[in-house]
């Protein structure tokens, strides 16, 4: 029943993901300059934390608070490496991104255009029956060399990151479409015009 609820909420969706620094923001920029509604589950993840402060700190703690506001990067320390911490925080979180979700999606609905979900954790979790998922990959050695250079990480801290994801190589395998980032900016764009070529046969009627 909740399976069919799901399909009906999220008819028109398609799910970008990947896994981290594999470029699914760099797409969705691409991706909104063709005209593409773009729903970001980290976006809205963000803004719940704030949101839920007082929450956040009595499961966590008065440590991961400051000016009212939760230090992402504190609590991130803790949930990549504490698997028990991290389910903790998801029990908590991923139903109320779910709820945002819907009430953001309901507007394409309504308008009966396809439109981008992008969930980063759509295969680890298995929260949402969506059947068409295109995943942007690049090879792990990128996504460790990208997470050095853009956010400041150690080693250890970028393969707690990746690890606590499912390896890009087996998304790869259960994409419905995979945009190819292995390269530069330049082949990135003609991948997503490659996309934007596919979902157009798929939705004929729609104008991008």
């Amino acid at each position: 029943m909740e399976s069919q609820k799901t399909k009906k909420e999220f008819a028109n969706a398609i799910v970008l993901t990947g896994s981290i620094a594999t470029g699914k923001s760099s797409v969705c920029s691409l991706l909104r300059l063709y005209g593409f509604q773009i729903i970001d589950a980290d976006k809205i993840a963000h803004k719940l934390l704030d949101e839920n402060a007082r929450s956040i700190s009595d499961i966590f703690g008065d440590i991961f608070i400051e000016e009212g506001k939760v230090n992402r990067k504190k609590l991130g320390s803790l949930i990549f490496s504490d698997e028990k911490e991290r389910k903790k925080l998801e029990e908590f979180l991923h139903p109320l991104i779910k709820d945002r979700l819907i009430d953001q999606s309901r507007l394409c609905e309504n308008k009966n255009i396809p439109y981008i979900l992008e969930i980063p954790l759509f295969f680890e979790k298995r929260n949402y029956d969506i059947n068409e998922v295109v995943v942007v990959y690049c090879q792990k050695e990128q996504q460790i060399k990208r997470l050095l250079q853009r956010e400041n990480f150690t080693q250890k801290e970028v393969k707690m990151r990746i690890n606590a994801q499912m390896p890009i190589d087996e998304k790869k395998k259960l994409a419905s479409y995979v945009i190819d980032n292995t390269k530069d900016l330049k082949h990135l764009q003609v991948e997503v015009e490659k996309f934007i070529a596919f979902v157009k046969q798929k939705y004929p009627s729609i104008k991008l």
